[in-house]
């Protein structure tokens, strides 16, 4: 089983609809969505790292667009 991470930078108060189609957009089953929280005294989330689970098919096809893309 392989899995991807994305790297997510949002803002909190207004990309909830980029975020939701980030996620519909994955062929994988998301596992994970870990947030980054910026010390005090402004704690915010500043990006979010977005755990993929691969599937056999969803691999091969992501293969196949990385060598098509060289």
């Amino acid at each position: 089983m392989k899995y991807r991470v994305h790297h997510f930078n949002i803002r909190m108060t207004a990309d909830q609809n980029k975020l939701e189609q980030f996620l519909n957009s994955l062929e994988g089953e998301v596992v994970a969505i870990i947030p980054n929280i910026t010390p005090v005294p402004a704690t915010y989330v500043d990006f979010l790292l977005i755990v993929e689970k691969l599937d056999t098919i969803a691999e091969t096809s992501w293969a196949f667009q990385e060598k098509a893309a060289v």
